[in-house]
């Protein structure tokens, strides 16, 4: 079935030349990242080196530092991490702190991607994640894979919400590749979730849409 053009897609026909990106459209937009436990993190102090060091985030979500003792950084950004030490430091141990916090690496900033793919697991979050690159990561799907059976599971203030999508529609244009994000769980092929969306799946097989669900409320 050739390609057609869909708002959300457009297809160069004939001798056309697909165009090259602009400047925005090689960059991702920033993505909100927090820092959880075990996560590695390096704090830098400016001129003072006793206090610059990598460190790991306790399974309490806490960090140590010489003079001011233990840091909550549980879901704090890097930026917000850094401030509340520069505060802690200020005027009693360094005059005027100038601190800066990074994200070495993280084991909390994670998706799960279960089911019919090649390499089920857990994966790191970037700002370019999605659910066609997450399904690469994970090395594409199995040969017998659902693609009409793609369920992604998110928690959204307290509420637990599904949404159904089908990798072909993905591949073809038909909407835009959605976003993932932290904790979600993406399960590829049959499972309790997808059968929630029975009824819609006999009556279109290829969804020309995302179809989203409210699971349970907390």
């Amino acid at each position: 079935m050739p390609l057609v053009s869909t708002p959300t897609l457009t297809v160069v026909e004939g001798e056309s030349a697909l165009p090259a990106p602009v400047r925005n459209d090689l960059t991702a937009a920033d993505r909100l990242s927090l820092i959880g436990p075990l996560d590695t993190i390096t704090v830098d102090v400016f001129g003072v080196p006793e206090l610059s060091r990598q460190m790991q985030v306790d399974a309490s979500g806490r960090i140590s530092m010489p003079l001011i003792g233990t840091v909550d950084a549980r879901g704090k950004t890097a930026a917000e991490v850094a401030r509340e030490i520069a505060t802690l430091l200020r005027g009693r141990y360094v005059k005027n702190p100038e601190v800066t916090v990074n994200i070495e690496s993280s084991v909390s900033q994670v998706v799960t991607i279960d089911g019919q793919v090649v390499e089920p697991g857990l994966y790191p979050v970037t700002n370019q994640m999605t659910l066609l690159r997450a399904v690469a990561s994970a090395r594409g799907l199995t040969e017998l894979a659902k693609q009409d059976d793609v369920v992604i599971l998110r928690t959204v203030d307290g509420q637990r919400m599904a949404a159904l999508y089908n990798i072909e529609a993905l591949r073809r244009g038909v909407y835009e590749d959605p976003p993932l994000y932290a904790n979600d769980l993406v399960v590829v092929g049959d499972s309790p979730q997808r059968r929630m969306f029975r009824d819609i799946l006999s009556a279109a097989p290829l969804l020309a849409a995302p179809v989203v669900a409210l699971i349970q409320r907390n």
